[in-house]
């Protein structure tokens, strides 16, 4: 009689059964903004196996809403997927017989890793609007101390899309001899005015709900309302208005075609409640304000002078990759950042994959994507 376990293990292409683990760092961590918590947690998961050198592995960084289960399963009951399932295992771009991969939750995020939410070692109390500010490059510092706990001798090679995008980018300028390739996709070496506009709603719609009570809700609590409408709001501009049209079009459901309301009429309006209520069933509201104001100061320019100047000490081979149909991050963000490595003369490609997908294209089925990482990482290997 079949193990059930190894059955899921054993399908092709599938890593089958994960599990997560947790790193705790019992040293100090200072952040960018000067501020010191006296230990944290960092939540990961990694699949395959690191090599005799130790130079084999992968790191994915994940997008806003992301966290460190990535690929697999957690167990036969809930068989949902990692959100870049597609993307990670055996045999796929990411190959996991080949490489190490390690995906962690983001330090200030609420899926594991320490963040507003967390209980402060010193009072014994949430964090809650007390945790430091926390910006994209911290989230790197504190990842690259999870490399150094699992033996980590370097990175064959960063990738992620948004938020995670703008973590590889980081990764390359802040260790340049421990990465040897970046595939950023669907990125931006700064957010425009508008992306940061959205954002800002957002977090209104968030601090605004009066269960926030100014970030001094009780676990289980808080702006369910805000937050769920800031996910709505959000979850429009990862999508595009062509993709949303073949889905959705002006689609009634079914109970709503008899008359006029303002219950969800449209198909559309059903699946945008549908994301905010699942999101917060998993995702805390103070993580959102403290990730969004990181996404809303990243910007390498002023941090570096220019891009060109950013770039002038990276030593990873770089593929870029836009979507044509990305409003969020436009394609135009991506090239500007393949350019200025150019300039700087470092190794550096651009594809442009056509999808209708939007912002969240990097996360959907592509043989083309497929087809561009794959090629990548085995040139980079060489």
């Amino acid at each position: 009689m079949n193990d059930p376990e190894s059955t899921v293990a054993a399908q092709d292409g599938e890593i089958g059964l994960v599990e997560y683990h947790d790193f705790v760092c019992e040293r100090p961590f200072e952040f960018e903004c000067e501020r010191v918590i006296p230990s944290y947690q960092i939540r990961y998961e990694t699949y395959g196996r690191l090599n005799a050198s130790k130079t084999n592995a992968i790191l994915i960084c994940h997008a806003l809403s992301g966290d460190h289960h990535c690929a697999g399963v957690h167990s036969l009951s809930d068989r949902k997927s990692g959100w870049w399932n597609n993307m990670i295992g055996p045999g796929k771009p990411i190959d996991t017989t080949r490489f190490f991969v390690i995906c962690s939750n983001c330090l200030g995020g609420c899926q594991g890793s320490t963040g507003p939410a967390s209980i402060n070692p010193v009072d014994g109390k949430p964090y809650n609007l007390d945790f430091p500010f926390v910006t994209i490059r911290d989230m790197v510092r504190a990842q690259k101390v999870l490399m150094d706990h699992l033996g980590v001798n370097q990175l064959r090679a960063v990738v992620g899309g948004s938020m995670g995008g703008m973590q590889v980018l980081q990764w390359a300028l802040e260790y340049p001899d421990f990465v040897r390739a970046i595939i950023p996709m669907a990125t931006t070496s700064r957010q425009g005015s508008q992306t940061i506009a959205f954002n800002e709603v957002g977090r209104q719609a968030i601090m605004r709900d009066p269960e926030w009570k100014g970030g001094d809700y009780e676990q289980g609590e808080g702006p369910r309302v805000g937050l769920a409408i800031a996910r709505m709001m959000a979850h429009i501009t990862y999508l595009s208005d062509k993709g949303m049209e073949r889905k959705f079009g002006r689609r009634l459901r079914g109970e709503a075609s008899g008359g006029l309301s303002f219950d969800a009429a449209f198909e559309v309006e059903s699946y945008l409640r549908h994301q905010g209520q699942s999101f917060i069933n998993r995702f805390d509201a103070n993580t959102y304000l403290y990730f969004t104001r990181a996404l809303d100061y990243f910007d390498l320019s002023a941090t570096h002078g220019s891009l060109e100047e950013a770039f002038s000490g990276m030593k990873a081979r770089a593929l870029i990759i836009g979507f044509t149909s990305d409003w969020l991050f436009p394609p135009e963000q991506n090239r500007m950042i393949v350019h200025a490595m150019l300039r700087a003369g470092k190794a550096a490609s651009y594809a442009e994959v056509k999808m209708d997908f939007g912002h969240d294209s990097f996360l959907v089925d592509s043989p083309m994507l497929y087809q561009l990482v794959r090629a990548f990482l085995k040139e980079a290997a060489s």
